[in-house]
C-alpha cells in the first residue's frame, strides 16, 4: 500500500461537454461550430481548401533509384587493429563474430580513419583507395570478395 505513481506522472482525463462551469462546456473545446466542430469532421491530409495540392503541384519526372540503393556500413582500420589479431582474415563473418558489425544483409566498406599495424587479410566489398594503401603498407591483403562470389555464381551457372 505504500507504492505510489510520482507526482504528475498521472494525469485525470479532461471530461467535456457537462455544463459552462465544468470548465469545457458547450462547443467542448472544439471552437464555433465549422466541419473540425463536426463528430468524423475534418479535411484528408494533404488537402488545402480546394487549392490545388502541393503532391500534385509538383511536377514528378524522370527515374530516382532511391529504392534500389545499397548502403554500406563503414568499418575504420582503427577498430579493426583493435579487434583483430596478426594474420587473421577480415571479412562479414567474422566482423560480426567480433561484433564490430550487426545484421543479417549487410555491406560492409572499409575507411581509412586510424592506423593498422597487423598483417591482416581483407574479403570485403567496398575498401577505400586510401584504406588499400593503409593496408598494404602494413603488409595486408586485400582480395576482391564481390569477384570471388561472381565467378562461384558463374560457375553453379556452367558458364
Amino acid at each position: 500500500m505504500e507504492l505510489h505513481a510520482p507526482k504528475g506522472s498521472t494525469k485525470k482525463k479532461i471530461i467535456v461537454g457537462r455544463g459552462n462551469s465544468a470548465r469545457r462546456g458547450r462547443t467542448s473545446g472544439k471552437g464555433n461550430n465549422g466541419q473540425n466542430a463536426r463528430s468524423g469532421g475534418g479535411v484528408r491530409p494533404g488537402f488545402e481548401g480546394g487549392q490545388m495540392p502541393l503532391y500534385r503541384r509538383i511536377a514528378r519526372r524522370g527515374f530516382s533509384n532511391y529504392l534500389f540503393k545499397k548502403e554500406y556500413l563503414p568499418v575504420n582500420l582503427d577498430v579493426i587493429d583493435k579487434k583483430f589479431n596478426d594474420g587473421e582474415t577480415v571479412n562479414i563473418e567474422s566482423l560480426k563474430a567480433k561484433k564490430v558489425i550487426k545484421g543479417k544483409n549487410v555491406a560492409v566498406k572499409i575507411l581509412a580513419n586510424g592506423e593498422i599495424t597487423k598483417k591482416l587479410t581483407f574479403e570485403i566489398d567496398q575498401i577505400s583507395s586510401a584504406a588499400k594503401e593503409k593496408i598494404e603498407k602494413a603488409g595486408g591483403t586485400i582480395i576482391a570478395a564481390a569477384q570471388e562470389t561472381s565467378e562461384k555464381n558463374a560457375e553453379e551457372k556452367g558458364e
